[in-house]
Parts: C-alpha cells; sequence; structure tokens
C-alpha cells in the first residue's frame, strides 16, 4: 500500500499577507490561487518537494458554527504551526528575519539534535526551522 501526504493546512487571518511569508520569506512556490465562487483556494509548497501543498485557509472556509472559534484561537497564537527542514538554519533564519517576521527564537541546538529556530507568520502561527544534526 502506496501512502503519503498530499495536503495539510494552516489557517490564516489574511490569505494575501500569508502569501507573502510563506512565498517571499521562506520561499515556497504557490501552487494554487483559484477564486472558487468567492473563496479563494490558496496552497504553497516547497520546491524540493512538489507533490506536498499547504493550504492557506480563512476561518471562512469552515463551518458557520466553528468560524468565531478559530478566529479567537488563531488571534491567541494557539493553533497548530508548521515545521520545516533546512540545510543551514542559521542562513535561513537571516533570510526570513530580514523580511520582517516576528523572530520567537534565535537559532539554538537543541539537545534532542537539531539546531532550530522559530518565527510567527503574520497570523501569529509558529513556524519552527531545523537543521539536522550529525
Amino acid at each position: 500500500m502506496n501512502f503519503t501526504l498530499s495536503h495539510c493546512s494552516i489557517t490564516v487571518h489574511d490569505q494575501d499577507k500569508a502569501l507573502a511569508f510563506y512565498r517571499d520569506a521562506l520561499g515556497l512556490e504557490v501552487r494554487n490561487d483559484i477564486d472558487l465562487e468567492g473563496m479563494r483556494w490558496l496552497t504553497v509548497g516547497p520546491p524540493s518537494q512538489p507533490d506536498i501543498e499547504i493550504i492557506l485557509e480563512t476561518p471562512d472556509m469552515r463551518p458557520p458554527t466553528d468560524q468565531e472559534a478559530i478566529r479567537a484561537l488563531l488571534a491567541k497564537g494557539s493553533l497548530t504551526g508548521l515545521l520545516f527542514v533546512t540545510d543551514n538554519c542559521d542562513a535561513t533564519f537571516e533570510k526570513v528575519r530580514a523580511s520582517g517576521a516576528e523572530v520567537l527564537q534565535e537559532p539554538i541546538d537543541q539537545p534532542y539534535g537539531v539546531r532550530d529556530c522559530a518565527f510567527r507568520d503574520p497570523s501569529g502561527n509558529m513556524v519552527r526551522i531545523g537543521e539536522r544534526r550529525g
């Protein structure tokens, strides 16, 4: 049985601001940017993983009964984030920091074998970037 990941999603307040961060600061490619009857289907992905798409979804894309709760959790930074791996954490950190992204953690060596750093995207989601060591 072949079993692979094709899509994952992250909730954002503003798709244009999120796109600027994920495309311009992190270097992800736009995979889809389609208007579907008033809903924008916007996906990005790493150039090295053409089969993976990250959906930049807004609370409006969820059932109406859930939208307010999702907005509240997003405002607190309480939703899940994304973790990326790079071959050079320090250089990636400098590039993302230069974009004006909010730094949560400068690069440090973790006891579990990675060097990593962390940022917030424009919606407050945590984005961690790690480099495997050893």
